[in-house]
């Protein structure tokens, strides 16, 4: 039920996209010893597929689940999707994919190709076809789709093609606000099993704001504020795994803890998480989960940088941590050098506005709040 997301890795000190490998193979080798058996991957997570088959391969492959995603942008014909697929079972070290994932389903991620949506091009060449070939080549186990869209592309999705199950942000944040709840409700109306992500909205849950947390505090003080929300999808019965995006051992060992002693979440823990969730939502802060879909920006704008540092402020409510994390960055690196493209709100799986974002922390940034 708890699986193992390999997007948020340990990274080295001072690196963005340089992995630990060393502290990583040991979450892995816990997780693995622990009974974690899913583990998510993706071509286009920087260096993460490469890791998996180096920290995977010391492991008997029928021990563990490997799911990775294809990326449809990159796809424009079957050459590019046999060489995508030759290059991930290389990286992994692997001859089958026990899950595997058409990458974001939605639409296209950049200003410049139109915001097409993916699902056209991906009919147009015939991509389904090639899954099903790879599936009947016993090269892959399950065929699915990672999915950040509209409530009626998921219709159309589901209608025009046959899944083995599908990936979808949920949590007791998103369930009303981002109509998650109704994505969860389609998928099981039509019998498709829920790989579920972003359980924490990028750790976001795990920290919440004083008002919000003191709430779950006060019910059970020896919880984690992470436990609530992976209880919180585990407890969904059409839910076959969470995913968790863990990056520290500590991170780990909690998440395992809580599986272990699991307890669906009752309903009036339910209701607690409404009233936190309705609280949270109230105090302003920005919906991004740190995936970075939204880099490179074109000015070198470290845009999930800006956003954790303000989130922080707004869980705080204390000035002077955001200007010692702003002061941080490198002034290319600041709102300020946002020059309003775009390219970066069209990539980004939560639909955030983020110039408007960069314009308000520019703002704040510079006392004019």
């Amino acid at each position: 039920m708890l699986g193992f997301g390999l997007m948020r890795l340990p990274r080295l000190p001072g690196k963005t996209f340089d992995i630990d490998e060393e502290e990583a193979s040991r979450m892995v080798d816990r997780a693995i010893a622990k009974g974690v058996n899913y583990f998510d991957t993706a071509y286009t997570y920087g260096g993460s597929e490469t890791f998996a088959g180096l920290a995977l391969a010391k492991h008997p492959r029928e021990s563990y689940n490997l799911a990775t995603k294809c990326p449809p942008w990159m796809v424009k014909d079957a050459g590019d999707f046999e060489r995508i697929f030759r290059e991930q079972t290389e990286r992994c070290k692997t001859d089958y994919f026990d899950f595997y994932l058409v990458h974001n389903l939605a639409k296209e991620a950049t200003r410049a190709a139109g915001n097409e949506e993916y699902f056209v091009n991906f009919g147009k060449i015939g991509m389904y076809d090639m899954l099903r070939r790879k599936k009947e080549e016993g090269k892959i186990r399950h065929i699915g789709f990672s999915f950040h869209g509209t409530l009626s592309l998921l219709e159309r999705l589901i209608d025009r093609y046959e899944w083995d199950f599908a990936q979808i942000q949920l949590n007791y944040i998103d369930w009303q606000a981002y109509d998650a709840g109704r994505q969860y409700e389609l998928l099981t109306e039509h019998s498709i099993p829920v790989v579920l992500m972003e359980p924490l909205r990028g750790g976001a849950l795990a920290t919440l704001n004083e008002e919000s947390a003191g709430l779950l505090k006060r019910a059970q003080p020896e919880a984690s504020l992470a436990s609530w929300g992976i209880r919180y999808a585990a407890s969904l019965p059409n839910v076959i795994t969470v995913l968790s995006g863990m990056s520290t051992m500590g991170q780990l060992e909690d998440n395992v803890a809580t599986m272990d002693s699991f307890k669906p979440v009752s309903d009036a823990e339910k209701a607690l998480l409404e009233q936190a969730a309705e609280i949270y939502s109230r105090s302003g802060f920005v919906p991004c989960t740190g995936c970075r879909y939204c880099l490179p920006c074109p000015e070198g704008v470290d845009i999930p940088r800006i956003f954790s540092i303000y989130n922080h402020y707004r869980m705080v409510r204390y000035r002077i941590p955001f200007d010692n994390g702003y002061s941080t960055l490198e002034e290319k690196e600041k709102a300020s050098n946002c020059a309003r493209c775009g390219a970066c709100s069209d990539r980004c799986p939560q639909h955030i506005d983020i110039p408007g974002y960069m314009r308000e922390i520019d703002e704040f940034a510079q006392g004019k709040e």
